[in-house]
């Protein structure tokens, strides 16, 4: 995870976007990373814009939905745990339904800023296992379509595939980025996190302080399949900023300049009727409070 960029408020003020830590990274559970890439037949692309991405105070973020949310249901945005505006939590820590009030300016297809919305909580948020926040929005899908003409992006369903196209949509930098899905590794580790199954990046992806909790979609359904997290800055191992990977028997592989993202077809089986986190739902493997 990169830290928070310096002169928040001044980049706030200068971009019109929040700032943000930069990426993180969650590891890879049953995935071998030197596995053949998987052949897909070519599909035309859809084209990747920032309709429905968001800019945080400090980090990157969507508005998202399940295949099942209703447009009656209230909105969820999707983010980093570290990027929580009550700091980092500690390891095996879990925030679960606790009140926010934060903001989010929400984005449009060319990268304007069109509007402002506002949280009711923190639905579900950690950095163990994985690093992710889901904010539960005041205002529904429907009346964000209605308002200002856009739709929430959809949590695929299934597991990421090697060596599919995707872009990161950085929505405080309204910046994007390019690559394919280089692998998965068993256990990403940095300073005291440790993540599963998490996503790497081809080299094209040199993600940047203020990307974290940005959407990784597949380019080929417009799907979100990951968020951006974390890299390695520096080539130091397993320290802060420099997450290292660890295979099945414990082998250690340092890549600097390396980015990582937290799958997230994992949050689809815990979210129920309205949205709603429910941690005991039948294939929800989320770390429980």
């Amino acid at each position: 995870m990169k830290k928070p960029l310096v002169g928040a408020l001044f980049a706030v003020l200068l971009l019109g976007a929040g700032v943000a830590p930069a990426t993180a990274a969650t590891a890879a559970t049953g995935h071998d990373a030197s596995s053949p890439v998987a052949v897909k037949e070519k599909v035309r692309p859809k084209a990747v814009n920032f309709a429905g991405t968001v800019a945080l105070s400090n980090c990157s973020g969507s508005v998202v939905r399940t295949p099942d949310s209703q447009p009656g249901d209230p909105a969820l945005v999707l983010s980093n745990g570290h990027c929580m505006e009550t700091g980092f939590p500690g390891p095996g820590e879990v925030v679960f339904n606790q009140p926010s009030t934060r903001s989010f300016t929400l984005l449009n297809a060319s990268g304007s800023g069109v509007g402002t919305l506002r949280a009711s909580k923190i639905a579900y948020g950690t950095m163990t296992d994985t690093d992710i926040s889901v904010y539960q929005l005041t205002r529904t899908y429907a009346q964000i379509e209605s308002t200002y003409g856009i739709k929430a992006l959809e949590l695929n369903t299934a597991h990421p595939v090697q060596g599919t196209a995707i872009t990161v949509v950085s929505g405080y930098w309204k910046r994007t980025y390019a690559c394919n899905v280089d692998g998965f590794v068993y256990r990403l580790k940095e300073g005291e996190w440790t993540w599963k199954d998490s996503v790497r990046y081809t080299s094209a992806c040199q993600t940047i302080g203020g990307t974290s909790g940005s959407p990784v979609i597949d380019n080929a359904t417009g799907k979100v399949v990951a968020v951006n997290n974390t890299g390695n800055e520096d080539g130091q191992e397993c320290t802060d900023n420099n997450p290292c990977e660890v295979d099945e028997n414990g082998n250690v592989t340092v890549r600097e300049g390396i980015n990582y993202a937290q799958e997230t077809y994992g949050i689809v089986p815990c979210i129920g009727a309205g949205n709603q986190f429910d941690l005991d739902r039948a294939g929800c493997a989320l770390p429980k409070p």
